[in-house]
Parts: structure tokens; sequence; C-alpha cells
């Protein structure tokens, strides 16, 4: 069983379950502003569930890859499993890309 830690909030999960589904299951505001609406449901085509992860996690995916100069230090939710206690630190913007941080 793994944590996930939400700034104060720590929620739990199956190794190697999907981040994007277990956080969006638990009831957290993964998606920022219009992202809410209109996004790819997880596809990785989008970018809008991007998050900084601190612990371990699968490794990029493909799609991520692609995109790795946009994501800077952030990974796609949709993409990633958990592999252990992880944090999961949301930041502002569309993309999620911004400099600020979300309580989530």
């Amino acid at each position: 069983m793994a944590s996930i830690t939400l700034g104060k909030r720590t929620i739990y999960c199956n190794d190697g379950d999907n981040l994007r589904e277990v956080l969006l299951n638990n009831g957290v505001a993964l998606y920022n502003g219009p992202a809410k609406v209109v996004n790819c449901q997880g596809l990785g085509t989008c970018g809008t569930c991007a998050v900084e992860i601190i612990g371990p996690v699968s490794t990029p995916s493909l799609l991520e890859k692609l995109r790795e100069p946009l994501l800077k230090d952030r990974r796609l939710a949709c993409q990633t499993k958990v592999m252990g206690d992880i944090t999961v630190i949301k930041h502002t913007g569309v993309w999620g890309l911004g400099t600020g941080v979300l309580e989530i």
C-alpha cells in the first residue's frame, strides 16, 4: 500500500495504481480552470493533469517524453503509476506549469 500526500491530506492506494484515477476517485481537484471541463480524459494528449511528484513512480511514458521540454519537472498524472509513498504538488495555470502552488 502506498500513500499520496497532498498538502495536509493523505490518501492511500495500491502500488501500480494510476495516479489520475486515484486522485479523481478521492475527490481531488486535479484540473485548473477550463481544464475541469476540457481535458483528454486520461489519454495523455492534453497535459492538463501535470503535477510535481516527489517519490517513486513509473518511468515517463512516450507521450511524456515528447512533452518533456514543456513539462519541466512535472509529470502527467494520467500517465503515472504510483510505485510507493509520494508527495504530489499541483501548480497554477491551465496546464499546471505555473510557479504558484495550489492546495488540492
